[in-house]
C-alpha cells in the first residue's frame, strides 16, 4: 500500500525550508543553499549530478545513507510549481523543463501542482512531469495510482508540504536539520500544531552535517 512521505527535507534550526526571494538566480532563496550543506557533499548528490562519487568523491556516512534511503520504494513524486521552476502565471511557452537538465533525478512520474494547464513533459531516465490543476487531493490520487503500490514522496516546497500536513495526509516526515539560522524565508511549521495533527517524533539520528529527525502520524 502506498505511503505518503516527506524524505530528506532540509530545514534550518529556526524552521525554514528555503530562503526569501526565490527566483531564477536564487532557486532556493537567498542563503537557501546553506540549508542543504549536509546534502551537497554526499555520494548520492554527486552521482545525481553526474559527478564521480566513491572515495575520491562524495561522502558515504550517515548523511549519505539517509539521502539514499529517501529514494527507496518511491513510485511517484508530488511537488509545487515553485519547486519546478521560477515562472509564474500562465506558461508563456514550454521551453522551461525544470532545474535538472535533460535527465532529472526522479526517474518516476512527478505531479506538479499548478493553476495553469500544460501538457505532460517526458524527460530522459523515466521522469514524466504531469501538471495538475485540480488541486492537492487530485494530485495525490493520481500519484498513488501511478506509484502502483510504492510510496508517494512529497518533494516540496514548503507550501506544498504544509498543505498535505494540514490535511493529515503525510504518514512519515524525515527532516534533515542543518545547523544554520536563516531568520527569514519559507517557514515550514508556522501556525501548525503537529501534535494535534497526530505527529510524533520516533527517531533522531546525528549525521555528519545534519541531524535527521523522523516523525510519523499516529
Amino acid at each position: 500500500m502506498s505511503k505518503v512521505r516527506v524524505a530528506a527535507f532540509s530545514l534550518s534550526l529556526d524552521g525554514f525550508g528555503a530562503g526569501p526571494q526565490q527566483d531564477l538566480q536564487n532557486p532556493l532563496g537567498v542563503r537557501g543553499p546553506e540549508i542543504f550543506q549536509w546534502f551537497f557533499p554526499t555520494d548520492v548528490f554527486l552521482k545525481m549530478h553526474g559527478q564521480p562519487g566513491g572515495s575520491k568523491g562524495g561522502s558515504k556516512g550517515v548523511d549519505n545513507d539517509m539521502a539514499l534511503k529517501s529514494f527507496e520504494n518511491v513510485g511517484a513524486w508530488i511537488m509545487g510549481r515553485n519547486m519546478f521552476g521560477p515562472i509564474r502565471g500562465s506558461w508563456p511557452d514550454e521551453t522551461w523543463k525544470g532545474w535538472w537538465g535533460e535527465e532529472p533525478p526522479y526517474h518516476v512520474p512527478v505531479f506538479v501542482l499548478t493553476h495553469h494547464a500544460r501538457a505532460p513533459l517526458t524527460m530522459k531516465g523515466g521522469t514524466t512531469f504531469y501538471f495538475v490543476t485540480e488541486g492537492p487531493d487530485a494530485a495525490l490520487k493520481k500519484a498513488k495510482d501511478a506509484a502502483k503500490g510504492k510510496d508517494v514522496r512529497i518533494g516540496g516546497g514548503v507550501a506544498t508540504i504544509r498543505q498535505y500536513l494540514t490535511a493529515g495526509q503525510i504518514y512519515e516526515l524525515h527532516l534533515a536539520l542543518t545547523p544554520v539560522l536563516m531568520g527569514e524565508g519559507e517557514a515550514l511549521f508556522s501556525g501548525l500544531n503537529l501534535s494535534k495533527l497526530g505527529y510524533v517524533p520516533i527517531q533522531t539520528l546525528p549525521g555528519e552535517n545534519a541531524t535527521h529527525i523522523i516523525l510519523k502520524k499516529n
